[in-house]
């Protein structure tokens, strides 16, 4: 078995090939901190709801401990890991259609937007804009049908490539681009005075 060292020099396929073959945890705990703050960040994009978002992640990290072996190393581990994320995430606007809607608005002052950390220096009133500017880039994005928002966010926020968007959904490479550009064109008339 390879050290801790070692394993985290390794490529996600690489991890997950020794989690299956030798069932190291070393190397599941690896690939959780490697993953956790990307999928939190891009189920909050989706969702909108920290705490649904927390419950999503953790649940992901639990199917992908259990149904490590039904991972195939014909495609990425990424986009494995998203896929079962997103249909968590998928799962839960379902059941929120079911829900009774009590509340219209969520002015709960403790909901705050999650972000990657920005190592450099921002001057305060700048930090203040761009925290304002982000808050209504996710408001923007939770009125994006979510169809198309699931797509624009793995496309433009996390950078995957349409063909690894297409084989996580299922959807043909023709459709991803178009609701990708749908996404695009809400977005952009719900941003317009923003920018």
């Amino acid at each position: 078995m390879a050290s801790d060292k070692n394993l985290n020099s390794l490529t996600d396929e690489e991890l997950i090939k020794i989690f299956q073959d030798e069932n190291t945890l070393e190397a599941y705990e690896i690939l959780v901190k490697r993953f956790k703050d990307p999928l939190m960040n891009f189920v909050y994009r989706f969702l909108g709801d920290r705490d649904v978002t927390t419950d999503i992640v953790q649940d992901t990290m639990i199917k992908f401990y259990l149904n490590k072996d039904s991972y195939q190393s014909i495609a990425k581990f990424s986009t494995w890991i998203y896929t079962i994320a997103g249909n968590l995430a998928k799962n839960e606007l379902k059941r929120r259609k079911r829900r009774v809607i009590l509340s219209i608005s969520n002015d709960d002052p403790d909901d705050i937007t999650l972000q990657i950390e920005d190592k450099k220096f921002v001057a305060p009133d700048r930090a203040a804009d761009n925290s304002i500017k982000g808050e209504m880039v996710q408001k923007a994005l939770l009125k994006v049908k979510p169809i198309y928002r699931e797509l624009v966010v793995l496309r433009d926020i996390d950078s995957f490539s349409y063909e690894e968007i297409a084989e996580m959904t299922n959807l043909s490479l023709g459709t991803v681009k178009s609701r990708i550009n749908r996404g695009r064109a809400h977005l952009q008339k719900l941003l317009k005075n923003i920018y």
